[in-house]
């Protein structure tokens, strides 16, 4: 199948695989230098960075003890992670291997990094030991571009150009839209593919790839069918797991994948890019535009997308410029554990009601702001809005 209804001209995807080569970011500045520029700003260009040519990127005081700080500057190969937590990698041999201890950034404290039992679906395939524990099966197919599992290289660390736009050597030789792949061009859900392939919880549909268990989608490129290289956690309606609340809601971090292809904007054509710009803006998570803003587009007061309300505080509730008005508050709620009791939020867009949630077990969208209230309190003040339907409140 040729991909000019995909934006790649009339090249198909395995002839430009085969035949295109990887070459890192930097050629990119060329000729893309604004682009280049403001996504080497972002963290997706600076999520792994090596402490020895970049020093300030450790964040803690190393030389202040604490009884989970066993190592020292020089053990740390690799620095993952600034905004919430941040991890810390040491080299052995041609492997990378956690370090026992992380840096809650919100809290300013050490935790012990280990991954318990019971959690991820690899744990099984590996020894409790962070040392046996390589993060080239488990981390490092996202954490970078091109990342060969036989040589245990990429072609550079971070989520570069060719992670989104696939191997450039041919577009670098002959600029054109037919020899480079462009999200933006792409199927809406193909185009979703992009960030899901790592923004997701899954595994593999074959593993064990050559003799390790791989967590990122091996051999999978932009343009490509995720689906033919990567499936999804599965779930049961009804339980908690550590992956997902009893509604089907991601239970942590990293799962926006998961979240967003079972909303209803997913199904109606929105892509990941429709909000959010990876080469990087001002606004909290790339967005394109402030969060309040960015909703409001497609759903303001009286829009037949919804809300069908006169303004915005009498579908919310809440005063205007209040969190309580915004989208998100109630539509994508802070429920999703990143560390502790820092959460990030849902990407279903489905309002989780305090009666379903009560009897599910699982924290709902009212009670996620009103945390000092209960979820029968927020039941009843929901009873009085006498805009909503009554039976959706109640059930």
């Amino acid at each position: 199948m040729l991909f000019r209804l995909l934006g790649l001209g009339f090249l198909s995807l395995p002839l430009l695989a085969q035949t295109a080569q990887y070459v890192g970011s930097a050629v990119c500045r060329t000729c893309h230098t604004g682009v280049y520029d403001r996504w080497k700003k972002t963290r997706m260009a600076n999520v792994v960075l090596d402490p020895k040519e970049h020093p300030e990127a450790i964040i803690p005081d190393l030389n202040k003890p604490d009884k989970l700080l066993t190592f020292t500057k020089d053990d740390i190969a690799f620095v993952y992670g600034s905004k919430w937590k941040q991890r810390y990698f040491t080299k052995v041999g041609d492997d990378y291997f956690p370090l026992p201890a992380q840096w809650d950034v919100a809290h300013k404290i050490w935790r012990a990094y280990v991954v318990q039992p019971g959690t991820d679906w690899w744990v099984p395939y590996y020894p409790a030991d962070n040392l046996k524990r390589p993060t080239g099966p488990t981390c490092d197919g996202c954490h970078s571009v091109n990342y060969n599992i036989q040589t245990k290289t990429p072609t550079e660390w971070n989520v570069g150009c060719e992670k989104c736009h696939g191997p450039g050597s041919q577009h670098v030789a002959r600029p054109s839209r037919e020899n480079i792949v462009n999200p933006a061009r792409l199927d809406p859900l193909r185009a979703s593919d992009t960030c899901i392939q790592c923004h997701s919880q899954g595994r593999p549909l074959k593993n064990p790839i050559e003799g390790r268990y791989y967590d990122w989608p091996v051999g999978f490129q932009v343009g490509m069918n995720l689906a033919d290289y990567w499936q999804l956690e599965d779930h049961k309606l009804g339980e908690t797991t550590f992956t997902h609340f009893p509604d089907g809601t991601a239970h942590k971090n990293r799962m926006q994948g998961n979240d967003f292809v079972t909303s209803a904007m997913y199904t109606h054509g929105i892509a990941c890019f429709s909000c959010h710009d990876v080469h990087g803006t001002a606004n909290n998570a790339d967005l394109l535009k402030p969060a309040d803003v960015m909703c409001l587009q497609c759903h303001g007061p009286q829009s037949p997308n919804g809300p069908r309300a006169a303004t915005i505080e009498q579908h919310t509730h809440h005063k205007a410029g209040s969190s309580g008005n915004e989208c998100v508050g109630c539509h994508m709620p802070k429920i999703e554990t990143e560390m502790a009791d820092v959460n990030v939020r849902s990407h279903t867009f489905r309002f989780i009601s305090p009666v379903e949630a009560e009897r599910l077990k699982m924290p709902n969208s009212c009670n996620s702001c009103h945390s000092d209230k209960t979820a029968a309190w927020a039941t009843e003040a929901l009873k009085g809005w006498k805009e909503f339907s009554a039976w959706r409140v109640v059930n």
